[in-house]
Order: C-alpha cells, then sequence, then structure tokens
C-alpha cells in the first residue's frame, strides 16, 4: 500500500532545516562579512522551529508530537526488537528519539546565538539586555559546545539513515523527499491537500513576521 506519511511542509521544514544548516557551519567558520548571513539565516532557523512547534500539533498525522513522541520504555522495546510495528510508519522510536534531540539542541542553539558576542563586531540582538555573564555563557556554548553537539547529532541522524539503508534494506530518504511509503498493509496517511499547504504557508508566515518583529523591537 502506497501510503502519504510525510506531509509537503514537513518535507520543506526538513530540507530547509538541512540548507540552513550547512550555511550557518560555512558561514560560521568564514566569519567576517559573512557573519551577516550567520544572523540572517539564524533568523531563518528560528522561524522553521517555530513552525515546526505549530506544526507539531496541526500537521499531518505522522509529523504530530503526539504520534512519534515516545517515551523510554518504548525505545528500551524497539532496541530489544521488541517493537510491533511502530518502526514501519513514520519515526520509530529511535528516529524519534534523534529528531527530538535535534529539535530541542536546535532550539538552544538559536536561543544562545541571540545572547552572544564576539567581543569583535558581531552580537546578538539581546545582549543589551543581558548580564555580562549571561553573554559570555551563552557565547561560549552557542559556539564551543553546541555547535558539536548538533554536528555530532546529525552525523549519528546520517549514520542511521546509512544502517537502515545498508543493513536493512530501508530507504529513510526517499519518503522525505516524495512523502511516501510503501506499507503492507492499509494504515493512516497524513492529509497533505490545498488546504493543508495553504495553512501551513500561513503559519510560515506568521511565525517569520513574528521572528522578524522581534529582531527589529530588539534593534
Amino acid at each position: 500500500m502506497r501510503v502519504r506519511v510525510w506531509d509537503l511542509p514537513t518535507r520543506v521544514f526538513h530540507w530547509s532545516l538541512v540548507l540552513c544548516f550547512l550555511g550557518l557551519l560555512v558561514s560560521g567558520q568564514i566569519g567576517g562579512d559573512a557573519m551577516e548571513w550567520h544572523f540572517a539565516i539564524g533568523y531563518g532557523v528560528l522561524t522553521l522551529l517555530l513552525f515546526r512547534l505549530v506544526w507539531g500539533f496541526a500537521g499531518g498525522h505522522w509529523s504530530r508530537f503526539a504520534v512519534f513522541v515516545v517515551g523510554p520504555s518504548a525505545v528500551w522495546h524497539y532496541i530489544r526488537g521488541a517493537g510491533g510495528s511502530h518502526g514501519s510508519v513514520g519515526h520509530n522510536p529511535l528516529g524519534s528519539l534523534s529528531v527530538m534531540a535535534l529539535l530541542g539542541f536546535a532550539v538552544l542553539q538559536v536561543a544562545t546565538g541571540l545572547f552572544s558576542d564576539d567581543e569583535i563586531a558581531n552580537s546578538g540582538p539581546f545582549v543589551k539586555w543581558a548580564s555580562s555573564n549571561l553573554v559570555s555563557y551563552a557565547s561560549y556554548y552557542h559556539s564551543k559546545v553546541g555547535k558539536v553537539i548538533l554536528i555530532v547529532l546529525v552525523q549519528l541522524h546520517i549514520a542511521a539513515i546509512l544502517f537502515y539503508r545498508i543493513r536493512r534494506g530501508e530507504n529513510l530518504v526517499l519518503p522525505m523527499i516524495n512523502g511516501d511509503k510503501q506499507l503492507p498493509e492499509p494504515t493512516k496517511a497524513s492529509r497533505d491537500d490545498r488546504f493543508s499547504r495553504l495553512w501551513a504557508l500561513a503559519t510560515l508566515s506568521l511565525c517569520g513576521l513574528g521572528v522578524w518583529g522581534m529582531v527589529r523591537w530588539a534593534s
């Protein structure tokens, strides 16, 4: 059975975040004038994360937090091979843990970026309202700790994709491109019609407007 698992807004979010992550790594490494792009991309990531928060409650069935966020016991049972059919649709328990870790640390990275100061020419929009200690901690975490954690999590994410492709013959990338999975039995599909896509576009626009307003107000 061909089932729509990942709706278009979820797929656009996923690949947009991938591109932003690469852009942030490159611009942060170059420094100098590229930091203007670093800040712009960072605001873009904040917009995407706000959108994903909303979409985790209002998006397609398999993109909702209530469906794929599981507890430690489910992860343990899945590792032991007692996960049942949970791993055949959407994120399996380990994949869920990986996604939540990436999203959580991405939020922390963006948040600390808003309070970071390189003491040269670049500072986050909220630096002037924060104590020197907070700015110091945020700057250190953002440039030394958070970046490394995200790189490691992304590498583990890619390693898991390769493992499932090579050892289990399951292509996890293709469904995130075309949205569909071939499943052995009828399964609830994610809504992915014109209305839901327009609703996603409106939500993303509002999130972007909110981030823009926040930055303008802080400046």
